[in-house]
């Protein structure tokens, strides 16, 4: 599996959908109905060759899927099931494609990011088939390699595409992904429905993603509880300014926490950890990253999900929550010789005070009061 240009990717969009009672392929998640978001993925993670296998309501599929480039693969089978699909679209390869993802039009939410590092891995070595991995669990899409070709295509394969590529299980190769999106499907009106949460704060890693996110980074168990600790405040502060009316995203101002030192191992953490996450397709979170050392406070501009992850970054030393005067002096002792990062860190005390005095203007009490009240998240 060498090159994305020698990769093909192959969308299941032919069935009935009849457990749905909606036809899937064409249900609308946000501006796109699904089948555009499962192309969309692969495109956006650099696979050029995607082909959409219809069948059920051809050509409306067809519609939704070529003014993005798609090709169209018709299966005349496709009440015969999703194997008869699978040989369709595998049938459809020509002899220099070398290998080919398989997605269901169900699993439309797939990151470009997770693609991409399953063509990365897929490059390194002979594996005949790689699998997303989150949580120990396989989901969508397989990496298939195309020396499977002639199998698949010999005919009807009791327990369809998973029995056939389970005989060859030492050929296999999982590959630990941070998206959910691998395992989200939608079978139901509930799937759907959940699908569309999902959607709705898709630009914003849960929990669970930022600790996989971490852990690939190398980052270590010490700088994560760190991070732990400022997502514990920072979101508690977030809650009290949400109940007091302030319109803030506490789910961004707890990821943006979460991943503030993710790069904390590079040079300039910052600007990496911030790139890092532009990559994997959380431009907002990134934002918040790339602010956390250095943010230009104004007492006039309404408190936003930066300030706070800022704030509770200076008010954390380690995983204890210290006031900004003892965080200042621990600082400054650290760097008695170098009068310019001293600058600095007075500098950045100072912006953390504005904010720190934004948010106890809306609340009308210290931080600390709420603090002791137990209304933070140790």
């Amino acid at each position: 599996m060498d090159n994305p240009d020698n990769v093909a990717a192959l969308v299941l969009a032919a069935g009935y959908s009849s457990r749905m009672g909606e036809f899937k392929p064409l249900l609308e998640l946000g501006p796109l109905p699904a089948v555009a978001h499962a192309v969309r993925c692969f495109q956006r993670a650099g696979v050029r060759d995607v082909r959409v296998v219809t069948g059920y309501r051809a050509a409306e599929v067809a519609e939704a899927v070529e003014s993005l480039g798609a090709r169209v693969v018709f299966n005349p089978c496709f009440d015969q099931g999703m194997f008869s699909s699978v040989q369709a679209g595998v049938g459809s390869l020509e002899p220099g494609v070398r290998a080919f993802f398989l997605l269901p039009v169900d699993h439309p939410l797939v990151r470009p990011f997770t693609v991409a590092k399953m063509l990365d891995v897929g490059r390194l070595g002979p594996r005949g088939i790689v699998y997303p991995v989150i949580r120990g669990w396989r989901g969508h899409p397989p990496l298939v390699s195309c020396r499977f070709r002639e199998e698949i295509l010999a005919g009807p394969c009791p327990g369809g595409l998973a029995a056939l590529l389970g005989k060859y299980e030492q050929e296999s190769l999982e590959v630990a992904v941070a998206d959910e999106g691998i395992l989200l499907d939608m079978d139901t009106q509930e799937d759907y429905r959940a699908l569309l949460a999902v959607l709705s704060r898709q630009a914003i890693p849960t929990p669970g993603e930022c600790r996989r996110i971490f852990e690939a980074t190398g980052a270590g168990e010490a700088v994560w509880q760190h991070c732990w600790a400022v997502a514990g405040l920072a979101g508690a502060v977030a809650a009290q300014l949400i109940e007091a009316g302030v319109r803030l995203d506490d789910d961004l101002v707890v990821a943006g926490a979460l991943l503030h030192d993710v790069a904390r191992c590079r040079p300039d953490h910052a600007r990496e950890g911030a790139g890092l996450l532009a990559g994997l397709g959380y431009p907002r979170v990134a934002q918040i990253v790339a602010g956390h050392m250095d943010l230009e406070v104004s007492g006039e501009d309404p408190l936003s999900e930066a300030e706070l992850v800022f704030l509770a970054d200076k008010m954390i030393r380690g995983q204890s929550v210290v006031s900004l005067a003892d965080r200042l002096r621990q600082v400054l002792e650290l760097l008695r010789d170098d009068e310019p990062a001293r600058a600095a860190a007075v500098h950045r005390m100072e912006q953390a005070g504005l904010i720190k005095g934004k948010v106890e203007a809306v609340l009308g009490r210290p931080i600390e009061s709420f603090l002791a009240d137990g209304s933070a998240v140790s």
